[in-house]
Formats: C-alpha cells, structure tokens, sequence
C-alpha cells in the first residue's frame, strides 16, 4: 500500500525528440521562421544554450539518451540498419527498463526507437503506423496513452520525425524535404539567399531550396509540439510531469550530421521539472544528452546504474559543481565508413581528433546533400569555403578551432605555434574525458580490430 501511495506521488515524464533538429528556433537566434511553441516549453522551464549530443547519428545519438553513457561503452556504434546494438548489461538499464523495473512505470513510445535489440525494451504502449510527421495525428494518440495511464506514474517518449529529410520511396537514392506535409507549415518560406546556412556556405538553388524546406519541416514541428504540450496541459497532468526536449543532433547537412563539428552536435534542449526549475532560465551550462537518463532517474527517485558517463540536471540547475568541458564523439553511420572521431570544447576553444586520419576518410555526403561537390566547383577557387570543406573531406589528425572568432569552424588553428599552449590542454582534457569513460578506441588494437570487422550487418552479407 505504501509502495502504491509512493508511486502515487511519482512524477510523470514526458520525453519529446526531433529528428535531425539544430538551433534553427527563435529562442536561439533564428529569425527566418517562427517556433512560438517550443519557444514557450523553453520559456516554461531551463533553456540550455550550450547542448551536444553524444553522437551525430540517430541510433548512437538515441542509445546515449537512453542508458548515460556515450556509444563507445554502450556499443551502439552506429545506426540500428548497420546492424549495431546495444552490449548485453546495458539492455536491462535503459530508461523504460529502469522505470519499469523499480518505479511501477507505464511506458509508451511514438514515433521511431531506432536503438537496438528494440525488443528489449518494455513498452506497454508502442504506437505503430503513425508517420510523426503527420503531427496533427501524434497528439491524439499521446492523450490516449496519457488518459489509460490512470493513476499509474507514466513515461512516454514521443519522436517527431521533422525535419528529418524525406526519401523518395520509388528512388530511394533521391532526398527531399517537402515544402508541406499535411498541409503545414500553412505558409512555407521560399527559396532565397537568406535561407542558407552559415557553416556551408554555398549557393545554388539546390541548397537554397533544401535549406528553406528543412526550415519549413521545422515549422511544422512546431505546431506539433504545441498540439502535444496543449494535450498533456489538458490532461491535468502537466504539474507533475517532467518535460525534457531536445534534437537527436544537427542537420543533415554537409559538416552537419555525421561530423563533430558545432553543427552536428548542437541541440536544442529544455527541461522543465516542477519544484526543481524555475521559468525564464536560460542556463550556459554545458550539457549533453546523456544526462537525460540520470536526470529522469534523479527526478523519480531512483537509483542510477553505475557506471554512468552523464550526471543529473538538477545539479547544473541548481549552481552545483558542473563539467567544464563538453565532448562528443563519431564512429559509424550506416555500414560504412568507419571514421572515429572525438571532440572535445571548453568556453572559447574546440579541439577534433580524427583517429584513422591520413588511413581513412570520412563521408562528404549525408542524406542527398551535395554541398561537398558544389564546394570543388571553379567558383570556389581560393575561397574559406573551399577550404573548410577540403578538411571535411580529408581531416588531418588535429583540428582546433576558436569558437568566439569562428564559430562556423572554417579556420583549423592547429598548426599554430601560438595555439601550442590551448592544443596541449584541450589533448589533456580529452584524454582525461576518454580515460574517465574507458573508451575502448584508446586502444589502437581494438580499433584496428573494428576497422577490419566493419558494421555487422556486412560482416553477415559477407559471412
């Protein structure tokens, strides 16, 4: 009985994901669209300024939110269709696991869970045959799940798919972002100059077109969220809900998604936590999404699993002691290539270490951008766009950026006697960081062993 009258008071969660969303909201700088809805759900809560994912890639991205620890010790390397998974312990302590397990929590998820083995995750609810980006049609089912939920504590996780880009199903080599779905955004911006984005750099009606429709999707994830967050308000329920929000990492652009550069890595990411939050805070804590875990645990009251790469938000809230620098790292895409990275930034600096450089190259093409080609054009010649992408394309094994002074990350300082001193010390920090996380990668054996095994979906293939 008195488990009962605990759980009682147990709050809810709700936990919204956007797919492929960067800083591209009002309540960061944007201009070119309007957010009112996430804008209001950051005003509510902690708007977070500074916000990395751990990974730039969906499944690694969502496995990290869901167990507190970075793809490298959790082994979701890659995405769920390069046949990547989670290690065997950590199955048993992702987030529904844990509430589940010690909190009598009902779970529900909508939209994708992308993270495998999905079978070992204990939905009680899991909405099939929705298209998130439909998102008149998610709010519906979010009350539905909510109103069953009864008196039980719930958690349910809800994925908007926008802006992800669309793949044409009779050519699936062809992306698009359409201008509307469903008939949002009711009023699309058109293609122009001003809808470019900065960390490319590069004109053609190609980009300008992509850029303007990515930013037309997040419009109409906006209007999604703002149905959503007016279900649970309606519910009665919203006093005793922890929200968080945040992208599952940047663009699916060229030096977007899949790079360690700012804008792979950087998200939006609110949390509003009743009695623990205050409205209005704008925080410039450094915070990565694997804190969502210990923070939903801390929230709920129960006791994390150990060992854990993230920490609980409420001591960032609250003034506590907190990282001083940020880190993030890449491993695989899809099956391929292999390109381990880690990056590491303080207030001012970044620092990008590219593990196989010189031996490997990353990918310059994600999702049908082909802003890297655009950029060898003769128009190029001689230019900082040119040679930002000539380093995308093939990294030397440091990159170091001032982020005051370059914060698109064109300018690699690395080579320069005068930044010795900053070079030495961000090494210092990531390596500590790696170390802290015991990351396998350190060992320059183990990663030659993955680099010769590739994504297991094509060891099968050749198997």
């Amino acid at each position: 009985r008195l488990h009962a009258q605990q759980s009682a008071k147990r709050p809810n969660i709700l936990f919204i994901t956007s797919d492929d969303l960067g800083l591209q909201l009002n309540c960061y700088g944007e201009k070119r669209i309007a957010t009112p809805h996430m804008d209001r759900l950051a005003a509510s809560g902690v708007r977070f300024t500074t916000a990395y994912v751990a990974q730039a890639s969906c499944s690694p991205s969502r496995s990290a939110m869901f167990t507190g620890v970075y793809p490298h010790g959790n082994g979701q390397y890659g995405l769920a269709n390069g046949g990547f998974s989670l290690h065997e312990p950590m199955r048993s302590r992702t987030i529904p696991a844990l509430l589940k397990e010690h909190g009598g929590y009902r779970t529900g998820i909508i939209g994708k869970l992308h993270v495998e083995p999905e079978n070992t995750f204990p939905w009680d609810m899991r909405a099939r045959g929705i298209d998130t980006r439909k998102v008149r049609t998610v709010a519906p089912e979010a009350a539905k799940f909510i109103q069953a939920s009864g008196d039980a504590p719930f958690f349910l996780m809800v994925n908007f798919s926008d802006p992800h880009a669309f793949r044409d199903a009779d050519n699936p080599t062809q992306w698009y972002f359409p201008p509307q779905v469903d008939g949002l955004p009711e009023k699309p911006i058109a293609p122009s100059a001003e809808t470019l984005f900065a960390f490319q750099q590069v004109d053609s009606p190609e980009q300008r077109e992509r850029t303007a429709h990515y930013l037309n999707a997040i419009a109409r994830l906006d209007t999604g969220v703002g149905m959503l967050m007016a279900e649970l308000e309606k519910s009665g329920k919203a006093d005793n809900t922890v929200v968080v929000f945040c992208g599952d990492h940047g663009p699916p652009f060229a030096r977007g998604k899949t790079t360690v550069y700012e804008s792979g890595l950087r998200v939006p990411f609110f949390l509003r936590w009743p009695g623990v939050t205050k409205a209005g805070v704008v925080s410039d804590r450094f915070v990565s999404t694997v804190d969502v875990l210990p923070t939903i645990l801390d929230a709920v009251g129960i006791k994390a699993p150990q060992p854990l790469h993230g920490q609980t938000l409420r001591d960032a809230v609250q003034g506590r002691r907190w990282r001083e620098h940020l880190a993030a790292e890449f491993h695989f895409h899809g099956g391929s290539p292999f390109y381990p990275r880690r990056a590491v930034r303080d207030k001012r600096y970044k620092l990008i270490h590219n593990l196989l450089a010189g031996s490997a190259k990353p990918s310059t093409v994600i999702d049908g951008d082909s802003a890297y080609a655009q950029s060898q054009e003769a128009r190029y010649d001689g230019t900082p766009t040119r040679q930002a992408f000539n380093t995308f394309a093939n990294p030397p094994e440091f990159e170091l950026y001032d982020l005051q002074a370059d914060p698109v990350e064109f300018r690699n300082l690395s080579a320069q006697p005068d930044m010795a001193p900053v070079l030495k010390r961000l090494q210092k920090a990531m390596l500590d960081w790696r170390k802290q996380t015991q990351d396998p990668f350190l060992d320059a054996a183990f990663t030659e062993r993955i680099r010769k095994e590739g994504a297991p979906a094509n060891r099968k293939k050749k198997g």
